[in-house]
């Protein structure tokens, strides 16, 4: 009975996953029937074509013929799932900069220019991606088709993926039609939006430790299958070295996925600006810190590897003597990649400041629009003000934007300046919209409560995430030191137990034979080492991505915690060793 009246559920689902997959291929570019005819036959009449393949093949090992219909069914679910997955990520960038483009479409709503030029300006904002294509859309249809500004969002509603647009083009149709301004509508819509957007971004960060419990879960899991694979072939007599390999390959792959899953679910909050035409002050600074430690990873690379191979005289060992001779690997792997501190240290500095920046700016941007609208004066002559007072680091970005003004720079041009300066995303972002709202003759008042609100809130939820990112740190750091302490343990024990086997089995007169309980012949000990090196190298450089993706800050931020994560492996690893045999050496 219960199996009866779960049915009806399950046949639900999959009438609807089949429903918003034949959905995704009508909202594709390209017709359906073109992509079935080119795309999806060719990948069904490949997948029929791997699996007769095997069977043609059978002078090949089963490990060459084996993968071939597993790839012939990839590329098929592939071909079949591609226009959902298109679908999806057309969503998300639409979702990713909602509250933006809505911002920016409330400034310039409370200017004194006609709504449809609202959405002609949007339209040409190449930053918005998918929704400036869509302004586009809404733009077309009433040029091009005559259709009215209601009908038009009705219309695009319909056929958009994303509900929270669709959401709000349904809205604004309504509004429109029933003689509401859009500039009233927008400012009362400010609020929601506002929050569903904190809805969004804060279910996003639940989901994230979600995942990072899921992921600590897996990998203790994979740990201990590691461990066992080192272990127990000195008790089965199979090939240590092909275990540890398999395991080793599912272990990456573990840690790949989940590096992937993170990635898709981190909400999408640029921290930094780049403007290729106007280099800041410190980007000298980074760029020279970047390739000053780049070069010295290559001369340790060389004096490492170079000593090791015999190609120069003098070894690393006897340059640090601290680790003894022969010096553990671990250290060869973790010596040449010290360095990447330098760059990484320099941009957590600068990247500090731009933190520090962008808390600062919703207090100075109310007060310029409070003050130019009290005084009726230009941003030029409240400046003069403004820049006495602490701002903190954007004190001097602000005393330097008086400067430009003073000298009769272009307002625009002085703006891109200080925008460059400070290489902040949403600096540069609220900045534009608020000179271009003083340009078209909105109320600076409005405009900086509403900017000031927005990126308030901002702030407030890149402290929660700030928040996720300290957790996370702790957490892979912890996880990458107890992995690394159960890898070098299975294999010291197995490094002990091959050397009891030859005292036992030199021992005389007893009878007894070590080979008939322990297997240690097949042991390669200096190749397994090497491999789970690489292991650890592995981890820490994808677990200091993970921490990047989920901090959502500077790439070159990675090589701190990449650093920091080889290290605390590469010391875990020998002090295991040492350890474990001076309690367990006979």
């Amino acid at each position: 009975m219960a199996t009866d009246s779960a049915d009806p559920a399950f046949d639900l689902t999959i009438s609807e996953n089949i429903k918003s997959l034949l959905e995704s291929y009508r909202r594709m570019e390209m017709p359906m029937g073109q992509y079935i005819t080119f795309i999806l036959v060719p990948a069904l009449a490949f997948f029929l074509v791997s699996i007769f393949m095997p069977f043609f093949l059978s002078s090949q090992p089963l490990v060459v013929r084996a993968p071939i219909p597993l790839l012939g069914l990839l590329a098929f679910i592939s071909a079949v799932f591609y226009p959902k997955i298109l679908v999806s990520q057309r969503r998300s960038q639409l979702n990713n900069q909602f509250h933006l483009m809505v911002t920016h479409m409330t400034v310039l709503a409370i200017t004194k220019i006609d709504r449809m030029e609202v959405f002609r300006s949007l339209a040409q904002e190449e930053e918005y991606g998918e929704l400036a294509k869509e302004m586009g859309r809404v733009v077309e249809l009433v040029d091009t088709w005559n259709q009215s500004l209601d009908d038009a969002c009705r219309r695009r509603a319909q056929e958009v993926p994303s509900e929270t647009v669709a959401d709000f083009f349904e809205r604004l149709a309504y509004t429109i039609s029933a003689g509401q301004s859009l500039r009233e509508y927008l400012l009362t819509e400010q609020e929601s939006i506002i929050q569903e957007y904190s809805t969004v971004y804060e279910s996003t960060l639940n989901n994230l430790d979600v995942m990072t419990d899921l992921y600590l879960s897996m990998v203790l899991s994979m740990t201990f299958a590691l461990v066992f694979a080192v272990v127990l072939p000195v008790l089965t007599g199979t090939s240590p070295t092909m275990t540890v390999a398999a395991v080793i390959v599912m272990y990456i792959f573990i840690q790949t996925g989940f590096y992937m899953a993170l990635r898709s679910l981190s909400p999408y909050d640029p921290r930094w600006y780049h403007p290729p035409e106007k280099p800041s002050q410190a980007e000298p600074r980074i760029r020279a810190s970047f390739w000053i430690g780049v070069a010295l990873c290559g001369v340790l690379a060389f004096i490492t590897y170079g000593g090791l191979l015999g190609i120069l005289p003098v070894r690393i060992s006897m340059i640090i003597p601290f680790f003894g001779t022969p010096m553990p690997l671990p250290m060869y792997a973790v010596i040449p990649i010290t360095p990447l501190l330098i760059p990484g240290i320099v941009l957590y500095r600068q990247e500090k400041l731009v933190k520090a920046r962008d808390d600062e700016f919703p207090s100075f941007i109310r007060a310029l629009g409070t003050t130019e609208s009290v005084k009726q004066s230009t941003s030029s002559d409240v400046l003069q003000t403004l820049r006495e007072k602490d701002f903190g680091p954007l004190t001097d970005n602000i005393d330097d934007l008086y400067k430009r003004l003073n000298m009769r720079i272009e307002p625009a041009e002085a703006w891109r300046y200080f925008t460059a300066d400070c290489r902040s995303y949403l600096i540069q972002t609220f900045s534009e919209m608020y000179l271009i709202g003083r340009e078209m003759g909105g109320d600076p008042q409005i405009l900086g409560e509403l900017i000031g609100e927005n990126m308030s809130e901002v702030n407030r939820l890149r402290q929660q995430r700030n928040q996720a990112a300290t957790t996370m740190v702790g957490l892979l750091h912890g996880i990458n030191a107890a992995a690394t302490f159960a890898f070098f343990i299975g294999l010291e024990v197995v490094r002990i137990l091959s050397n009891m086997e030859l005292n036992l089995g030199n021992a005389g007169g007893s009878g007894f034979s070590a080979n008939s309980l322990i297997n240690t012949s097949m042991y390669n000990i200096p190749l397994i080492e090497f491999l789970l090196v690489i292991v650890i190298m592995f981890s820490a450089m994808l677990s200091s991505l993970m921490i990047r993706t989920v901090d959502g800050g500077h790439k070159i931020n990675t090589y701190i915690h990449f650093v920091a994560l080889a290290w605390i492996a590469a010391l875990t690893a020998i002090l295991t060793r040492v350890v474990v045999s001076s309690f367990l050496s006979v």
